[in-house]
Parts: structure tokens; C-alpha cells; sequence
């Protein structure tokens, strides 16, 4: 049985908001979170906004031990009238309970994860930065607390959702960044958590983008984890190529995640005409069409860039530069775009934006 019922407790001390100018990636936090309970028999229950504070958990909660737990990121922005607008928030709901299925953790029900998250952001909008490039960051996540040590799935649960300023991704402009094809470790395999949004996949990946940071790159290109060939993602991004006017992307293979970036890509690109395919392709076709200069444009996509243009490649002795190491004509087109819908500047033809107008009522 599901408790429908959002109560409110709004904090009596105000916290002071940082200067959008100083704005760094989830540093701050807001006033208010949103907290819901989960028992098994019982189901969802205690849907509540409360103060901004630390967690109390048991220490043999399943969460520290056997990593239980899922999340998901998006982003809340101040149009050109001063309203707030959400970008695909059903997506990630949607998503998270894809995840939450992965790692044996309950569904919530997403229409109510979405108004939760509405009256969250109305009572802390003031903290919503209006600067151009500068955005809320929504973390929803689910943790697993049942205080056990036994391996298996947890019969309790918390779902949270947490809120952030954040600056500028491009604080000078979208530039290229160096990518460092990584050949030794591997991000996810088909039939492992690739397709969800844990944390242990993340945790994973960090041994190999910390080398790639001595060596001067930005982030690691993933190849599978099999035959150690095929391009899978870019950091914690989906990466596109653009090879003699065709835009590949990887095919979704059950090790690479869904991301709600790259379906609105794919589809702004079909919207416009371009060529556009989901399939394999390997570290060898790239590297030909380097050599054959068919290689045109090469980025990432993801929720905190949008769109991450990448303009060197080191894959063991060869050095490929794309574009003359310069932010492409396809690339800027998308972010401008993209960043357009999700701000009110660019008509949304697709239905992509949600408005926030909900009344809190304490």
C-alpha cells in the first residue's frame, strides 16, 4: 500500500547561497530533501520534504556492504519568463525504475517521484542560479538500509532526492577535450549493471580515469569488456563519431547505459535529416577513418555537458586529432540546441520541457 500524502516540514535556519560565479559541480546543497520509506509488506510510506541533514543508518546496513543502491541526475532551469523548467523528468523516473529492477530494489511510482521532486524545487527555487549555463542539479537515488549482512536484497529502503546549484560546465566556452582510449580495464560487460545507474559502476571506472589525469586527459574512451574492440561510452557519457557525414553512435548491447542525452540527440538528428545509425563499431574503423579523413566530428553527451566536444584521441601509439582539435559545426548545432529547449530559448517541438507550477500548501 502506497502513501500518496506529501507532508512538508520547512527548516527554521535558511542556509546562505553561494554566488552563481562560484558555483562548483554538487558542493552545495539546498534547504530541503525529499525522503520517502520503503518496508517490505508495507510498502512505499512516509513521503516527506524535510530540512536538508546527514542520514542515520545502521552500520550493517546492505547499502555499505553490498552496494544496493541506484541514482539518477537531471536538471531544473530558469527560463526566459522566470519559469522553472524540468528536461525529460519522466525519462529518468523511468529509467530509475529500469535500474532499481537491475539491482532487486522496489519500484517507485514515478508519477508521484515527479510531483515530489515539483514541490521540492517550488519551496527551494530561490536557489535555482539564473545565470546563463548555470542550472539546479536533481540527484534522486535510492539506498538499501536493512541492517543485515546476509547476501541478499534488502527488505528496506530510503528514496531521496537531493538538490544542487551548479555552475557553468563551460565556464569559458565549449572547447575539445583529450580522450585517452583505455585498454586494460573495463567500465561494464553485457549481463553485468551497465544498463543501470549504480554506483558501483562508477566506483569502477575510477582507477582509469585517475591514470588517464596524469597523462593530461580529460576522460577515458571504455571499449568492451570482451573483446576489448568495440567503443562503448566516454567517461560517464555516450560518445557519437561523425564519419563522412553519418553520426554513429554504439548500439545499446546490455553494458552501455540508456542515456536520456543521447535519445534526444538521436532524435534532434533525425528530426533534421542527418544520417544517423546505432551499431558496433571498433577502435580499427575509427582509426581508418582518421587515416582516410573521413573522421569529421567525435563527442560526448550526458546531463552535465550536454555535449562534450572531443578533439584528440591517444589509442596506444597513434594520436588522432579531430576537427583540427576544434568544436564542430554538428556538435555546437546540438548543444546550442539542446541547451536552447531546455532553457525556453529554442521552441520545444517535441515536448521535452515540463514547467514547475506547483503550489506548496503547508
Amino acid at each position: 500500500m502506497t502513501n500518496h500524502v506529501i507532508t512538508v516540514t520547512l527548516s527554521e535556519s535558511k542556509k546562505q547561497k553561494p554566488q552563481s560565479d562560484q558555483l562548483e559541480f554538487g558542493r552545495v546543497f539546498t534547504d530541503h530533501m525529499f525522503v520517502a520509506d520503503y518496508c517490505e509488506g508495507q510498502g512505499w510510506t512516509d513521503h516527506r520534504i524535510i530540512p536538508y541533514a546527514p542520514l542515520e543508518m545502521d552500520p550493517a546496513a546492505t547499502v555499505f556492504h553490498y552496494g544496493q543502491t541506484i541514482f539518477e541526475g537531471l536538471k531544473a532551469y530558469v527560463g526566459k519568463e522566470g519559469q522553472v523548467l524540468l528536461f525529460r523528468p519522466e525519462e529518468n523516473m523511468r529509467r530509475m525504475n529500469k535500474s532499481s529492477e537491475r539491482l532487486c530494489m522496489p519500484a517507485f511510482n514515478e508519477e508521484i517521484a515527479i510531483e515530489a521532486l515539483e514541490k521540492l524545487i517550488s519551496i527551494d527555487k530561490d536557489w535555482i542560479p539564473v545565470t546563463e549555463g548555470t542550472s539546479l542539479y536533481i540527484r534522486p537515488f535510492m539506498v538499501a538500509t536493512e541492517p543485515y549482512l546476509g547476501v541478499s536484497p534488502s527488505k528496506k529502503y530510503k528514496f531521496i532526492i537531493i538538490l544542487s546549484p551548479v555552475g557553468s560546465y563551460y565556464k569559458e566556452g565549449i572547447h575539445p577535450v583529450k580522450i585517452l582510449v583505455e585498454n586494460e580495464y573495463v567500465r561494464a560487460v553485457a549481463g553485468g549493471t551497465g544498463t543501470a545507474k549504480t554506483a558501483g559502476n562508477y566506483a569502477s571506472g575510477l582507477r582509469a580515469q585517475e591514470i588517464a589525469s596524469k597523462k593530461g586527459y580529460s576522460q577515458v574512451l571504455w571499449l568492451d569488456g570482451v573483446e576489448r574492440k568495440y567503443i562503448e561510452e566516454v567517461g560517464s557519457m555516450n560518445v557519437f563519431f561523425k564519419i563522412n557525414g553519418e553520426v554513429i553512435t554504439p548500439i545499446l548491447n546490455g553494458s552501455i547505459l540508456e542515456g536520456i542525452t543521447r535519445k534526444s540527440i538521436l532524435q534532434l538528428l533525425r528530426h533534421w535529416d542527418i544520417p544517423v545509425v546505432e551499431r558496433k563499431i571498433s577502435m580499427e574503423e575509427l582509426r581508418s577513418a582518421h587515416q582516410a579523413g573521413t573522421l569529421e566530428e567525435a563527442f560526448g553527451t550526458g546531463t552535465a555537458a550536454v555535449v562534450s566536444p572531443i578533439g584528440e584521441l591517444n589509442w596506444g601509439d597513434d594520436i588522432m586529432v579531430v576537427n583540427n582539435n576544434q568544436t564542430g559545426e554538428l556538435s555546437k548545432k546540438l548543444y546550442e540546441t539542446l541547451t536552447g529547449i531546455q532553457t525556453g530559448k529554442v521552441e520545444d517541438s517535441f515536448g521535452w520541457v515540463v514547467e514547475v507550477t506547483d503550489t506548496v500548501k503547508v
